[in-house]
């Protein structure tokens, strides 16, 4: 009960700051890169919400989540699109502004309901591809082996994000056959990522400090991943999973900024 205490005081701190390392602006190429991964993490924490909300899970905490990350991802959309340095990023969040007007229309047009669900993820699909596309058109242009360090950092925040949801939506229930299939796939990735990251020649103390605080939100947030296949009782078990999923998205924030700040090529 103490920890779990400890968990959800943690996950309202981080709803309180939602992402404390963006910017008002778009600093330089690497911070494009942070933003345009960002983007593709609140597409599927915004989901991630909606499905608390849908169920009564931690219904105050996934409000806040909802309502900031939307209000963020406006703003990024507007910042990245004026700061792309080409044609072709210019393309990608021309085609991103009205996608996201019609999966925020589904986030907030009325309260959450099961038959949307389906909508819904299909629309966070669509939404997560162009801003990776973004993401990846962004390290291109700053061609630097450090850029796609910041990437692939911040794409582990998505990943956290990404389970978290497919957990949810399998409780609802939507998406049921191919919910867990989804969140083994993208654990392997998550824990392939976190050794390409930790074992970067680029990676300092600090960064690898971090990551070790990483693992061990890891193994919280795993622990209650592995209560879906065990067929838990929702409830204590969604609880666990949103908590422990802003908890792991707050570490990785923070290891995508550091690695976004290093000036090396």
């Amino acid at each position: 009960m103490q920890r779990r205490h400890m968990l959800a005081l943690a996950g309202a701190a981080v709803c309180s700051t939602v992402m404390p390392g963006a910017h008002a602006q778009v600093a330089d190429l690497s911070d494009a890169i942070n933003k345009a991964g960002r983007q593709r993490m609140l597409s599927q924490r915004m989901g991630k919400a909606w499905l608390a909300l849908l169920q009564g899970v931690e219904t105050g905490t996934a409000r806040q989540v909802l309502d900031k990350s939307i209000a963020l991802f406006d703003r990024q959309l507007v910042e990245l699109k004026a700061y792309a340095p080409n044609a072709d990023l210019q393309g990608t969040y021309e085609q991103l502004e009205p996608l996201w007007s019609q999966y925020k229309a589904v986030l907030v047009g009325s309260a959450p309901a099961k038959a949307s669900a389906p909508d819904l993820l299909k629309l966070d699909a669509r939404v997560l591809a162009l801003a990776h596309q973004g993401t990846v058109q962004y390290e291109a242009a700053l061609g630097k082996p450090v850029g796609k360090l910041v990437n692939v950092a911040g794409r582990q925040r998505m990943l956290s994000q990404r389970m978290a949801k497919f957990y949810l939506a399998a409780t609802v229930p939507v998406e049921g056959a191919s919910a867990q299939a989804e969140i083994d796939k993208a654990r392997a990735e998550f824990v392939a990522a976190m050794e390409l990251l930790r074992t970067a020649p680029q990676a300092t103390q600090r960064i690898r400090d971090e990551l070790q605080v990483a693992d061990g939100q890891w193994m919280f947030f795993d622990m209650a991943l592995h209560k879906l296949k065990e067929g838990a009782p929702a409830g204590r078990a969604q609880s666990d999973i949103f908590v422990a999923s802003e908890n792991l998205l707050t570490v990785m924030d923070r290891v995508t900024g550091l690695y976004s700040s290093l000036k090396t090529v």
